[in-house]
């Protein structure tokens, strides 16, 4: 089975990740998605997170009904901080019967030489690149990546979510789920 391997802090999870993943897994590039919620992302203040398990019971209760698409919390049992390297080592040796990608935003592109192992990486697994608004990365940097440019942009953070929910406002319009 080809899955893509979709990591993120998911703090929490809104209509974006969830749209983003159906357009995915509707390329046909592959067979199934999995939100693989990062404990401790090692370029994140670990404060800002909310619990891991407050964190995965959200993305559950998100892709419920969601077809190929599943939770994956095997980095809540490898060592702290999180990198996307061991994950991958991790799965793939647990896992010898998949193929693994890994789906990473155009932020995530911009920093990618700085991640841990990254040209293993690069050289072992395909990279999908979700284009963002107001970025415009050198693509030749990493040609071998490839690029979703026909996916449809998604204008939600995590990050208005939490500050709307600091100051009591509805995020009824930005989840799925109730936060």
């Amino acid at each position: 089975m080809r899955i893509i391997l979709y990591f993120g802090s998911f703090n929490p999870i809104h209509y974006g990740h969830l749209n983003l993943a159906d357009y995915v897994l509707a390329t046909k590039d592959v067979d199934a998605l999995w939100f693989v919620l990062s404990p401790h992302n090692p370029l994140k203040n670990p404060t800002d997170l909310w619990s891991e398990q407050k964190r995965l019971s959200l993305v559950q209760e998100a892709i419920a009904g969601h077809k190929g698409i599943a939770a994956c919390d095997i980095e809540f049992s490898l060592p702290k901080p999180n990198f996307t390297i061991n994950t991958l080592r991790h799965l793939s040796a647990l896992y010898p019967q998949h193929t693994f990608s890994v789906l990473i935003g155009e932020d995530n592109y911009a920093i990618f030489d700085h991640w841990c192992d990254w040209q293993e990486i690069l050289n072992n697994w395909t990279i999908y690149v979700y284009p963002r608004e107001g970025c415009e990365s050198n693509r030749s940097r990493f040609p071998q990546m490839r690029w979703l440019d026909n996916a449809p942009h998604f204008n939600i953070s995590s990050t208005e979510i939490r500050h709307r929910l600091s100051c009591g406002e509805s995020v009824d319009d930005l989840t799925p789920v109730k936060i």
